[in-house]
């Protein structure tokens, strides 16, 4: 969705985007297996979401889909509620893509990860791409989903969501896809079985071992050494921006500087001040993160939680 049009050529992915490009077969072939799409197995119509940067009334996406109701806008573009028609047809597109389309199908090649939203067809054109992605019924932004239950989150509910965001971030890492806009607008919910999907890979960029130098995304969430030194690696800004989502959940706001204190349980308030390193050397690892002691926690003992200039300093309660 991005008007500049960065591209990238995934010779990785040229088996699996010519499958999903095969216009001329009922059954598709994608990761070394055929499947018949659900519409045809079943005769129903499926309810997908539309992203365009400019409009959605263009080619072969104006006569797959039917557009309804626009569901959100952004700074990037809009997201539109669609119907697939029952006609079967998949445009054809080049094999050089746009950087979010590309991003999105690295991250979902392999074994599902039902936390990350899957890209289902796409269409190019010259300034502008439209991209048709599940969407989860019913569902809301992680925002919303927040500020329906009162602004904030009881400490279950917060740790079931973070698993699943971890989960997803670390998978698209693995995969190599920088996501670099992790926030809870970029997270939908459904709200029948708390599920979670990450969205919005606009701003994403390949993995590196080098360190990027210049920040996209939302500046909020910006990890504090580039503040510093102008500089951030994937991996340790991927937890910054875990530790953050989890503190916005359990406290409804973003992690300051001034002080204030909360209470937590132990194991919740370590995973905060783990994940808020200022020090991205001492930062939890990315990879070692599901296995934080407090995605099994027992331990009812509350702790306090301060804040300090660059960084959370845990407090342990007296009862």
């Amino acid at each position: 969705m991005e008007a500049g049009r960065e591209e990238v050529l995934l010779t990785t992915e040229e088996q699996l985007v010519q499958d999903i490009l095969d216009k001329g077969k009922e059954s598709v072939r994608v990761r070394n297996c055929y499947y018949k799409p659900l519409y045809i197995q079943y005769n129903i119509k499926l309810h997908f979401i539309l992203t365009t940067i400019v409009c959605l009334l263009i080619g072969h996406i104006r006569k797959q889909y039917k557009i309804g109701r626009m569901l959100g806008e952004g700074g990037c573009g809009s997201v539109y509620e669609g119907t697939r028609c029952n006609d079967g047809l998949k445009p054809g597109h080049p094999k050089r893509l746009p950087m979010e389309i590309g991003l999105m199908l690295m991250a979902n090649k392999g074994p599902s990860v039902p936390q990350i939203i899957e890209l289902l067809d796409w269409e190019d054109d010259t300034d502008h791409y439209v991209m048709v992605m599940e969407r989860p019924v019913p569902c809301v932004d992680l925002f919303s989903f927040v500020d329906h239950h009162g602004g904030s989150l009881d400490e279950g509910t917060a740790r079931n969501i973070m698993r699943q965001v971890t989960d997803a971030a670390k998978t698209c890492c693995e995969r190599g896809v920088f996501h670099r806009d992790l926030k809870l607008e970029n997270l939908l919910v459904n709200l029948d079985t708390i599920e979670v999907k990450l969205i919005d890979f606009g701003c994403g960029a390949l993995m590196k071992n080098s360190a990027f130098k210049s920040f996209s995304g939302t500046r909020p969430y910006c990890p504090p050494e580039f503040n510093m030194k102008g500089r951030y690696h994937a991996k340790p800004t991927t937890v910054w921006t875990l530790g953050f989502i989890l503190y916005e959940m359990l406290c409804g706001e973003c992690p300051t500087s001034y002080d204030r204190t909360n209470s937590f349980k132990e194991k919740c308030c370590q995973m905060i001040c783990d994940c808020l390193q200022p020090d991205p050397q001492k930062r939890l690892s990315l990879d070692k993160m599901h296995l934080h002691d407090w995605f099994k926690v027992r331990s009812l003992r509350l702790v306090k939680l301060k804040p300090t200039t660059f960084g959370l300093q845990v407090q342990l309660s007296n009862h």
